[in-house]
């Protein structure tokens, strides 16, 4: 994979700094890095760009699972797209990737348009236009992204 550009990598740890500032005072789960691998159940190797597992499921994987591509969809995934990136393949992999391999809870972040669109299984996609905030559900109730931290400077 090649690196992103410098916007798309500001957003991204914009992504990730709120998400582990969270993760850490909440205390529930551990957040994932963009260049985590995972194994999903259906065999596929995935790294979202930004994830979160509880720390129940930490810590019943294996020290060699920890240490690898851990065997299981993290329970809470951000994809965030980039400017040369498709669209409809970006929406395809939440659902038949993240949400089809165990996902309870994924956001796909489109800066170029400034529009956030949530998956959950079961349910039709979500879609909010330039959102102030993004809030968590479910694995990350209290979560919340607030999306002029993310844009940033145009």
């Amino acid at each position: 994979m090649t690196p992103t550009g410098n916007k798309t990598g500001f957003i991204n740890q914009r992504i990730l700094q709120a998400l582990g500032n969270w993760a850490d005072e909440d205390g529930r789960g551990v957040v994932f890095a963009t260049d985590t691998g995972f194994t999903l159940p259906s065999g596929a190797v995935r790294a979202p760009d930004a994830c979160w597992m509880s720390k129940q499921r930490w810590n019943a994987m294996t020290k060699s699972e920890q240490d690898g591509f851990g065997s299981l969809c993290p329970e809470f995934v951000v994809e965030l797209a980039s400017p040369s990136d498709r669209i409809k393949d970006l929406e395809k992999k939440m659902t038949d990737e993240w949400v089809a391999n165990g996902a309870e809870l994924a956001w796909l972040i489109e800066p170029k348009t400034r529009r956030v669109t949530i998956y959950r299984p079961g349910q039709e996609p979500e879609v909010l236009e330039d959102p102030s905030s993004v809030q968590g559900t479910g694995c990350v109730a209290g979560f919340e992204l607030v999306m002029e931290r993310v844009w940033g400077r145009d």
